[in-house]
């Protein structure tokens, strides 16, 4: 891939009376606007060959120029690592993360991250913010994840995020049974003592942000109900905080989980793996989203891993 960016634009008369950054996000679509204004500070974006402030006004008729190069992201170090890819071209990829790869590198998870693998396995995302990553994977959750391979998949990818247009969809096994689907409309934030979790909040708190899932019944057990949970937004630990604040927590859940319920009666195989589970119920099995390239409508899935497998054929030997 090469590192050199050319863009030669002229700006329509509409657009008179418009900020050099507004003007720039509209024709140069591919790129963020966060990028787009650090090329204009820099002096990479240019208007009729002279620099100009993001904040500067426009009459249309206007040359913008971009003479850019695109620079290593991060410090971070490429790891080889086996990365379990469902789908790869030029301008994405999509892999299905296992339980316990931290996404990205942060205090306590310096490296042996998704991100440093992703580096190893293409050079070129070491030009990418985040190395192409426009969405996450808790640690423990296993599941797909769509990676962009260029600036412009990753601006628009992230887009399409904003605008509700990528379908994620989520296999749980929650604590109790439920009776059929629904959806939590519940605004989320940073819990108030318990920095490391997050909680539902009042809409009017401060840190309080729109966080909708909707969730329908797929298997009813005798003591948990396997549920698929849709996102409508994308909230850190959504899923987990929402069904809890149902008072349906995901098995194996270390923060929101609360006390385990056993079925009455239950075989001491099942009692054991419910007790010991290792991490939360939580798959994502579902991506849809569309072709940043070639505007085509993508579908990918990925089976249950093993552990959920195991979790399952207990809860239905219990239910016999």
């Amino acid at each position: 891939m090469s590192n050199q960016i050319h863009i030669d634009i002229q700006v329509p008369a509409e657009y008179a009376g418009q900020r050099f950054d507004q003007i720039a996000a509209d024709l140069i679509p591919d790129f963020s606007r966060a990028r787009l204004q650090a090329w204009i500070k820099g002096g990479q974006l240019t208007v009729d060959g002279r620099s100009h402030k993001p904040k500067d006004k426009l009459f249309g008729g206007e040359q913008l120029q971009l003479r850019a190069e695109l620079e290593p992201q991060g410090e971070w170090q490429a790891q080889a690592m086996d990365l379990n890819i469902v789908y790869e071209d030029d301008s994405l990829l999509v892999v299905n993360k296992p339980a316990g790869l931290v996404v990205h590198p942060a205090a306590g998870n310096p490296d042996g991250t998704l991100l440093n693998g992703l580096l190893a396995h293409c050079a070129g995302q070491q030009n990418i913010p985040r190395a192409g990553i426009v969405h996450r994977l808790d640690k423990d959750t296993s599941g797909l994840m769509v990676v962009a391979k260029t600036l412009q998949a990753q601006a628009d990818l992230v887009n399409q995020l904003k605008a509700r247009t990528v379908s994620r969809q989520y296999d749980a096994v929650v604590l109790g049974t439920l009776s059929g689907g629904g959806t939590v409309d519940a605004p989320m934030g940073r819990h108030r003592v318990h920095r490391l979790k997050m909680a539902v909040l009042p809409n009017a708190s401060a840190g309080a942000k729109e966080a909708i899932t909707h969730y329908r019944l797929q298997e009813r057990f005798r003591g948990h109900t396997l549920v698929r949970c849709q996102l409508e937004t994308g909230r850190t630990h959504q899923i987990r905080v929402h069904m809890a604040h149902i008072r349906h927590p995901l098995v194996g859940d270390p923060l929101y989980g609360g006390r385990n319920k056993l079925p009455t009666g239950a075989e001491p195989e099942l009692i054991e793996a419910l007790q010991q589970f290792p991490r939360q119920a939580l798959h994502a099995a579902e991506l849809a989203l569309i072709h940043p390239v070639t505007a085509e409508t993508m579908h990918w899935s990925a089976s249950m891993p093993e552990d959920m497998l195991q979790l399952l054929a207990l809860l239905r030997a219990d239910n016999s």
